[in-house]
């Protein structure tokens, strides 16, 4: 009996353990249902950052990160050197007076080479603060929004105007990191968006030329006489996109540029194209930078407090400056304007190097087929009557 019942027993025990199997394995599969998910998430959020979208969107929050964080690190920097040229200015002044009460009655030549001293000297120490970065604004005016936009970009891009520079220690080491993440990201940027703007670009173009393109009455003719007009579709001819379409291309876009900027900025025609063509082609000397003439709300605080302690200041340049402070979509303009136009570069880039393959295939072609006929020739005009003739029969 108890080994009767060990065995019916026993196919309950071995049931109780493959339920508890099943139940542990049912358990384990809903717990790593979240994380796949996530998993599944992340993949597909890294796929859709470098695609041509993704990759625009994310190098336009960084710029827009890196600018609002060097403004929040540089407007920390305590600027001394303005009180260093104020001190400077009135020791200048005051050298001046004492120099007219002594020697202006007695000795006016005296006085001349004494003056003209203090002035040298005046400027010599005025010139060393400017060579040294001092530009008579505060660290709050220099780094504004709209410029700390144009040094992230000019950084990303490797530009690099030189206009203005980090200050603090931990500015400049935030700009090592921030080139090291943000040129990567930047040449990733310039191969998805020179790609795709190539072949939008080839696609418009081998429109415009199938629309364009002329076909012969005779061999419509034939074609209907033959019946296969409309049965037969011919193969199609491939299109390279000219050299000269690219630089046309170019050349209207610096042209919109070189207006955009002239009426924005307030440059000459000259001024707007050269800094449109130095600036495509990441030459960047930096003498002209867009938004560095934009009026920030410190520009409109330092020109009430200078009217506040000049009474001959003028009272209408406060309203002036208030007037035209809102100019930050100029800006964004102008950086998207930058971004689209090192996508046009990059285009011409990809368009051109498929033009010289294929130069370079047809001068391999025309070499091969010019040293033939020149191996023919010589052969026909040295060897015998009948050697031209020997390698045609074999």
């Amino acid at each position: 009996m108890s080994s009767n019942k060990f065995k019916r027993s026993s196919p309950q025990v071995a049931g109780n353990g493959g339920g508890g199997m099943a139940s542990s394995t049912i358990s384990s599969t809903a717990s790593n249902q979240p994380r796949r998910r996530v998993k599944r998430c992340c993949r597909n959020f890294v796929t859709f950052m470098c695609t041509q979208v993704g990759v625009g969107a994310l190098i336009v929050f960084y710029a827009i990160c890196g600018a609002l964080t060097f403004m929040q690190i540089e407007r920390e920097y305590v600027d001394t050197t303005a009180a260093h040229v104020l001190a400077l200015r009135q020791n200048c002044s005051q050298e001046l007076w004492y120099i007219t009460e002594e020697h202006n009655i007695f000795n006016k030549s005296q006085w001349a080479n004494v003056t003209n001293a203090v002035l040298q000297d005046y400027q010599m120490q005025i010139a060393a603060i400017i060579k040294n970065g001092y530009v008579g604004r505060s660290p709050e005016q220099i780094w504004s929004f709209p410029a700390a936009l144009m040094f992230c970009l000019s950084v990303i891009t490797m530009i690099g105007y030189g206009n203005m520079v980090p200050r603090t220690p931990w500015g400049k080491g935030f700009t090592v990191i921030y080139a090291t993440f943000g040129i990567p990201l930047y040449i990733l940027y310039f191969l998805n968006m020179g790609r795709v703007l190539a072949r939008s670009f080839k696609f418009l173009y081998r429109s415009m030329h199938d629309c364009t393109e002329e076909r012969s009455y005779d061999g419509r003719l034939d074609a209907l006489e033959s019946g296969s007009y409309g049965g037969m579709s011919q193969p199609r001819k491939k299109v390279i996109v000219p050299s000269t379409a690219c630089l046309w291309v170019i050349f209207f876009y610096v042209l919109t540029g070189t207006i955009m900027f002239a009426n924005w900025e307030k440059w000459s025609f000259l001024n707007s194209f050269y800094f449109c063509m130095t600036s495509l082609c990441k030459i960047g000397f930096g003498d002209f930078v867009p938004g560095a003439s934009l009026t920030t709300t410190a520009d409109v605080d330092a020109a009430t407090q200078k009217l506040r302690e000049d009474i001959t200041a003028d009272p209408n340049e406060v309203s002036q400056l208030q007037s035209i402070t809102d100019q930050h979509s100029k800006l964004a303009i102008n950086f998207i304007y930058m971004l689209l136009g090192m996508g046009l570069v990059a285009m011409c880039r990809n368009l051109m190097r498929e033009e010289v393959r294929v130069k370079l295939k047809e001068m391999k072609e025309d070499a091969k087929l010019c040293m033939e006929d020149t191996r023919m020739r010589f052969v026909g005009c040295c060897g015998g009557p009948g050697d031209a003739y020997d390698d045609d029969y074999y």
